[in-house]
């Protein structure tokens, strides 16, 4: 699905990052996989790359690599995230300028850095949004914010780069990556309880999302948001 093409893949490290990485290259990718921390890979089709996404010069030096690299970049999947879990009144500025950093301002700087390219090669590019973007849910005021705007930023990005580039956003629900690892038992059972499917979903499920609209099979599709969530947003247990 993705043969010759070289796609760039933030928050490679773990969770639904790891996932898109692995998918990506079975598909027959090239992938420079950016996390904040350092990676331990070793392949000829692989690049690691550490980096903050937030930062502007991360975004230069990855332009560079991919160009310098791969000579080209056809795929753009802008998925690092950071969570900060507080009401309103207790987020500190610094917290929400960094959830708001992360989570948003680094897809305007990678579209910022790597358009040329995907313009050349008619590319596409993939946000990572949440449910978070369309349900509120208690101590997400920033992440919340962030994830609405990925949402408004995925459809304006396509209106301002079509037809060349096309760009979608993916909403993952409950999917058990490290995010959980801190959330006790009683509210993981709450939160499956609350979805169709009756399960988390897992980071590989979200991946095939991400690489359906990275790939030619999704040619048609642009501006779209597409809800990976086991049916979590339409599941109501009252009147």
């Amino acid at each position: 699905m993705l043969s010759g093409k070289v796609a760039v893949v933030t928050g490679a490290a773990s969770g639904i990052g790891a996932a898109v990485v692995e998918r990506f290259l079975h598909e027959g990718a090239r992938v420079l996989a950016v996390d904040l921390t350092g990676q331990s890979l070793d392949r000829a089709d692989l690049l690691a790359v550490e980096g903050d996404v937030a930062d502007a010069e991360t975004w230069r030096r990855i332009a560079d690599m991919a160009r310098t690299e791969f000579g080209r970049l056809d795929v753009l999947h802008s998925n690092a995230s950071t969570v900060v879990r507080a009401p309103a009144h207790e987020l500190s500025e610094d917290a929400w300028d960094r959830q708001l950093s992360v989570n948003l301002k680094a897809t305007f700087l990678a579209v910022s850095a790597c358009i040329g390219m995907l313009r050349e090669s008619r590319g596409a590019v993939v946000l990572t949004s949440s449910v978070h973007a369309v349900v509120g849910i208690p101590w997400h005021p920033a992440y919340a914010a962030a994830k609405g705007g990925l949402v408004s930023l995925g459809r304006q990005l396509a209106v301002e780069y079509g037809p060349e580039v096309r760009v979608n956003t993916v909403l993952p629900g409950p999917i058990l990556t490290p995010v959980w690892d801190g959330i006790g038992e009683e509210d993981r059972q709450r939160s499956v309880a609350a979805t169709a499917a009756g399960r988390f979903g897992r980071p590989e499920e979200v991946a095939a999302a991400v690489t359906f609209l990275a790939c030619a099979e999704s040619s048609y599709v642009t501006g779209a948001t597409l809800l990976v969530d086991g049916g979590w947003t339409a599941m109501k247990d009252s009147a």
